[in-house]
């Protein structure tokens, strides 16, 4: 409803230039968070409708003059209209509590050792490399290496607006079907490695955490960073003992720093427990958590003996395996998106 959307947005336009609203620095952030996510909305429906429009008229002109040189391009760029329309019309669906904030995206090897520590730095690369194409930012906040090669783990943030929206639905197990290059035998492997995505929540957002639930370790950075974090113990891990929820940050020198970072962390993963729970009781079901192996993935990445990627929750599949792993994934990240409000309508 586009006059709603512009009534709506003159609202928060008057609130923005209200100097009392600073007073309240979390209801300033979110009124600016909200104007800014609409006025792109709007901007973005008319700039569509603009694109029609221009497209009607040369048609009208080229049909006249008989060009049918300047009709075939026309044609062209409505399929990529279409494409557009129809990829806007799903980012209109991401209406959720948190779908229009940032994420922490989080990837653990499982089973397969050096071949899975590998195949999670393949995973990284691959968001690395579709957070880049979307214009999102990127923040590493954890890593650990593999003993050998890869990661055992990484955590990094992605924001932009609806960075967790598009990437909640990659939470998961991946599994990996290759030719190792670690097996000098060149025998086929299979990996796994699991991913994790929680939404950054803000200050307009209250967590109770006890203090007696939590358990506070500090230990020594790993990686790169510079001597002053590899010779102190900047290093932060906080486990929620109630839940087993652990987190850990190093991605800065002060242990302070990371340490409330880490907090973020935590907090945002026991929103996003309570996020699944109110999902999980609104579809009147539950969903064990799976083991980071065999019959849980969500995902099969098969490089030998074939090549295909195959998404086994909305059976989307492509043999264009390399630029998946590019961070081409937009066709898994719409269908999941598509088949969950396919799924609450039916509901």
């Amino acid at each position: 409803d586009v006059d709603f959307a512009k009534d709506k947005l003159a609202k928060l336009n008057a609130q923005a230039e209200d100097p009392n609203l600073w007073s309240s620095p979390e209801l300033a952030r979110k009124v600016l968070k909200d104007r800014n996510h609409l006025d792109a909305q709007i901007s973005g429906y008319f700039e569509l409708q603009a694109r029609l429009s221009d497209s009607q008229e040369l048609i009208e002109l080229a049909e006249l003059e008989g060009d049918q040189e300047v009709l075939n391009t026309v044609e062209q760029d409505l399929y990529r209209l279409r494409a557009l329309v129809l990829k806007r019309e799903l980012e209109s669906l991401l209406s959720g509590e948190a779908d229009s904030n940032d994420c922490y995206l989080s990837i653990n090897s499982g089973a397969g050792g050096t071949e899975a520590c590998d195949w999670a730095a393949m995973l990284y690369r691959l968001y690395s490399r579709w957070a880049d194409e979307k214009g999102y930012k990127v923040q590493v906040l954890d890593e650990h290496d593999g003993e050998e090669a890869g990661l055992k783990s990484a955590s990094i943030q992605v924001s932009g607006l609806n960075a967790y929206g598009w990437l909640k639905s990659e939470s998961g197990v991946h599994r990996l079907v290759r030719i190792s290059p670690f097996d000098s035998s060149a025998r086929r492997h299979t990996s796994f490695a699991s991913v994790a995505v929680t939404p950054v929540i803000d200050d307009s957002i209250e967590i109770d955490v006890a203090e007696s639930d939590l358990r506070i370790d500090t230990y020594r950075a790993s990686g790169a960073g510079g001597q002053h974090v590899n010779t102190t113990d900047s290093a932060v891990r906080i486990t929620h003992l109630p839940t087993g929820v652990a987190v850990q940050c190093q991605s800065d020198r002060s242990q302070h720093r990371n340490k409330a970072t880490a907090m973020q962390m935590l907090k945002a993963r026991l929103y996003e427990e309570e996020l699944r729970r109110r999902e999980q009781v609104a579809q009147e079901g539950s969903n064990e958590k799976s083991d980071n192996g065999w019959g849980s993935q969500i995902r099969s990445y098969v490089l030998q003996p074939y090549q295909l990627v195959k998404d086994l929750r909305t059976g989307v599949e492509t043999s264009q395996t390399s630029a998946v792993l590019d961070g081409d994934i937009d066709m898994f990240l719409e269908a999941s998106l598509a088949a969950k409000v396919g799924n609450q309508s039916e509901a």
